[in-house]
């Protein structure tokens, strides 16, 4: 399944709810599904500055494949985080490099978020394509 592909199966999930607060918890229930990362990788090198919460953002490349552990402190975040996970995890680096995030965007979260946490999406997405480019070349 390509990056579009997961990323439309996410869309259509959120569809099905038609209150905010219910597509919140949905998003919270992600994040606490997200597999549980190495407090050792917990350190600032993948701490994603400028958020409002703390999140932790690491990556492994096994089999010409970029596989994503994160985590944050708290649970809108770590949700926030996981929609990502699940869209990028297990993809090649060029991928991700070429993935268009702007479906992020059409799910409709970052109109009901704080400015600050909407900004903590940009910051997320952006850390992943950094770390797949560090990939890109191996």
């Amino acid at each position: 399944m390509s990056i579009a592909d997961k990323q439309e199966n996410l869309l259509e999930e959120l569809a099905l709810f038609q209150d905010w607060t219910e597509r919140y918890e949905y998003v919270i229930g992600l994040g606490k599904k997200l597999a549980p990362m190495a407090e050792t990788s917990k350190t600032p090198a993948h701490l994603i500055k400028g958020c409002q919460s703390q999140v932790w953002i690491d990556a492994a490349f096994e089999g010409g494949k970029v596989l994503f552990t994160a985590d944050s402190d708290s649970l809108i975040t770590k949700g926030m985080i996981a929609l990502f996970v699940r869209v990028l995890s297990g993809e090649t680096p060029d991928d991700i490099l070429t993935a268009d995030m702007s479906f992020i965007d059409r799910t409709g979260l970052k109109e009901h978020l704080a400015p600050t946490r909407a900004n903590a999406l940009t910051l997320m997405a952006n850390q992943m394509k950094q770390r797949a480019l560090e990939f890109a070349s191996l």
